[in-house]
């Protein structure tokens, strides 16, 4: 089942008043159910500005995106943040974790603004802390916890509204090869269990534990493994 479809995507930037930039250049790219896919290309080659399309983040110049049988290109602010909480799970280099929040807090946010009660937040969110490896850690706050403990926390966040697609910008970068090898052993467990995974980076050894490749260059795909 196709889940998103990338048709003749088009990004512009305006840079001051005479200059604009074209981030992306005519983009196609189709990502099926279960798909595990990276995404990589030299810095500016368009790489973070098409995971923002795919994540909702942002609109298209030009072009069309499907994402779960709907084209989303052209909603307004509010609706695309409403599919966003519902059918996209980020994970950033940086974890973008709230520093007052414990780690099952953290986890909840997501169900906490889709208006989920809070007796099942707690349960869904506990449930997802087990699953990937916090165990006893989860009470903590994220300034008591190791950098890939963090990032542990930050997956079960973007799992917490079950999303069709779950985007990871650099999700390694931050962390060192032994820790970094663990989230992504992480990544493998979940996309053999048919979760539907985009990772971007620009470390081929990241992009070697994926089934597909994506490789951009100057704002446009230049290879697709799939």
């Amino acid at each position: 089942m196709t889940l998103a479809r990338l048709i003749n995507l088009v990004k512009t930037y305006r840079v001051g008043a005479d200059v604009t930039v074209e981030a992306l250049r005519g983009v196609n790219l189709t990502v099926e159910e279960g798909d595990y896919l990276a995404v990589m290309g030299p810095s500016g080659s368009g790489k973070s500005t098409l995971l923002n399309l795919i994540g909702c983040l942002d609109r298209p110049s030009g072009g069309r995106y499907v994402l779960g049988g709907e084209d989303v290109s052209g909603l307004s602010d509010a609706a695309l943040s409403e599919v966003r909480g519902r059918r996209i799970g980020f994970v950033f280099q940086s974890f973008n974790l709230i520093p007052q929040l414990s780690a099952l807090d953290n986890i909840e946010v997501p169900l906490f603004y889709q208006g989920v009660h809070r007796r099942e937040r707690r349960r869904r969110a506990a449930d997802l802390a087990d699953r990937v490896g916090l165990g006893a850690r989860s009470r903590h706050r994220p300034a008591e916890l190791s950098g890939g403990e963090q990032q542990r926390v930050a997956i079960a966040r973007a799992l917490s509204n079950d999303p069709l697609l779950l985007l990871a910008d650099e999700p390694t970068g931050n962390l060192d090869s032994r820790t970094g090898s663990d989230i992504l052993d992480l990544f493998d467990a979940l996309a053999e269990r048919g979760r539907t995974l985009i990772v971007v980076t620009h470390d081929l050894q990241v992009g070697e534990r994926t089934h597909r490749i994506v490789r951009m260059a100057d704002g446009k795909i230049v290879n697709d493994g799939g």
